[in-house]
């Protein structure tokens, strides 16, 4: 069928992405493309793969509802502490129904997870609680924004910088991916790492060294990183950058070879060339990811989160295909935003994580490199230890310091880890008006000042990806204000 010259470019315009090219353009990051480097050849490919997983919990999880005191001991806080802030508004779990863990950092102590991060009605696994006694799960507690480390009298009378929007989802969320909280950013941590390692550790990989299964993301942007940003698991690998709008027959493919021709043109102009090296590298990942099906072995959830660790799974298990040493990957679940009905809400949630996070932990032990991938937690922030309001729509408000979650074969699990607090360990007082809450006086709603910051946490993180120590300024500008730069809860 003749076609007019307006029907062909509009066709052949649509041919390459997700879906289409100006998404394509999205995904991989045009001026990513502007800035990209060349290998200069000073570093050997690392010999071993290695992956980061981030699992954002978006809305702010209620840390105070996930790892709670499940001991008597009164030189620290315990479970009736915890009780008598919350049980009379309804917001409390009874400790009947807390996961036992003991804690050696807290002298053996034991502390309870919540009961949807165990086995739970309908799962598929026994979730992540076991994890625990396996040593393959670790807490870092009390983390959150800082610039400095800074005490109860030093926010009240202001005379440490704050965090800029304190207790602000969208600015919380900016810091966390960001990780740098006196000013506003534009780059993510995981994304400055992915600039300066995609050419040393994946010289020849075919796809980019950072994913994210949940649209394009902060923490994912770099200045000369391309992004790649694909579907969850309900789209096959084979689709997730098919070009769109081609067949096999003639007509469609002397179209697909024209278009093809057309991108060797103007290759002198930066846009154009950037936008034709961007639909290069988009071929090339997808007949990459296309070729060599390679399906997981374990079931995975039926839950957005589940869908999204699977795809991740897949790519890991089509690492060789890549020719990729080094991934990062991100994924996020939500919303924790829980002002009202939390209970159920968060209950919910957390048992979407659990299960869909130990159905990844075992297919990368099916795999035989879970202790070469290491998934973790963030959060915008965790919640006010006050309840707000009573009974059925109780909930809880926007705080500062959480508890996140690390998991893999390479995690010196079963213990917390973080920079003491006033009690001489990582986890804080549970006293509202008390030494570690942000608050004063009679409204004092338990918002905890973090001992340990994000910077310090990711830092630990990315010293075990293989970021040079050299490096860590340069994706973590405020890390020299921190004294202990290494947590602890990684392996070499």
């Amino acid at each position: 069928m003749k076609q007019d010259r307006r029907e062909f470019i509009k066709k052949s315009g649509c041919a390459l992405g997700m879906a289409a090219l100006a998404t394509q353009v999205e995904h991989f990051g045009l001026m990513s493309a502007l800035a990209q480097k060349t290998d200069d050849g000073t570093d050997n490919p690392p010999s071993d793969y290695r992956a980061l997983v981030c699992v954002f919990m978006a809305g702010g999880n209620d840390g105070n509802n996930t790892i709670v005191p499940n001991h008597s001991d009164a030189n620290f806080s315990t479970y009736q502490t915890y009780a008598n802030a919350r049980s009379a508004a309804g917001l409390a779990l009874a400790q009947n129904t807390l996961l036992p863990i003991a804690v050696p950092r807290m002298g053996n102590l034991t502390y309870g997870l919540n009961p949807n991060l165990g086995t739970v009605a309908g799962g598929i696994n026994n979730g992540i609680h076991e994890l625990w006694a396996q040593g393959k799960m670790a807490v870092a507690t009390n983390v959150g924004t800082l610039v400095a480390p800074m005490t109860r009298a030093q926010y009240q009378s202001n005379s440490i910088q704050r965090p800029f929007q304190l207790f602000s989802h969208s600015d919380q969320v900016s810091q966390y991916q960001g990780g740098r909280s006196n000013t506003p950013v534009y780059t993510g941590w995981g994304g400055r790492m992915s600039d300066l390692r995609t050419a040393p550790d994946n010289p020849g990989g075919l796809v980019p060294m950072i994913t994210s299964i949940n649209g394009a993301q902060l923490f994912t942007a770099g200045t000369s990183t391309l992004q790649l940003a694909i579907n969850d698991s309900r789209t096959t690998l084979a689709q997730v950058l098919n070009p769109q709008g081609f067949n096999t027959t003639a007509a469609s493919q002397a179209r697909l070879a024209t278009f093809n021709q057309l991108r060797t043109q103007d290759l002198d102009a930066n846009y154009i060339k950037a936008a034709s090296n961007i639909t290069d590298q988009a071929m090339i990942a997808n007949q990459a990811l296309g070729s060599n099906p390679q399906e997981v072995t374990v079931a995975f959830p039926i839950s957005g989160v589940g869908y999204q660790l699977k795809q991740v799974a897949r790519i890991i298990k089509k690492r060789g295909d890549l020719i990729v040493n080094r991934q990062i990957f991100y994924v996020q679940i939500g919303s924790f935003d829980s002002h009202n009905n939390q209970i159920a809400g968060q209950g919910g949630l957390l048992a979407q994580f659990s299960q869909a996070v130990r159905s990844f932990h075992d297919e990368m032990v099916t795999q035989g490199i879970s202790d070469k991938v290491t998934l973790f937690t963030m959060s915008d922030f965790s919640r006010t230890f006050n309840p707000a309001g009573v009974g059925a729509t109780v909930g809880s408000d926007h705080a500062w310091g959480n508890h996140l979650f690390v998991i893999g074969g390479a995690v010196n699990g079963g213990d917390f880890y973080g920079t003491n607090t006033s009690n001489g360990t990582p986890y804080p007082n549970l006293t509202m008006n008390g030494p570690d809450d942000a608050d004063n006086g009679t409204g004092a709603r338990g918002r905890w000042i973090p001992t340990t910051s994000v910077e310090q946490y990711a830092a630990t993180l990315a010293r075990w990806y293989g970021l040079p120590e050299a490096d860590l300024a340069s994706v973590f500008p405020n890390i020299a204000n921190f004294a202990n730069t290494n947590l602890g809860f990684m392996q070499p």
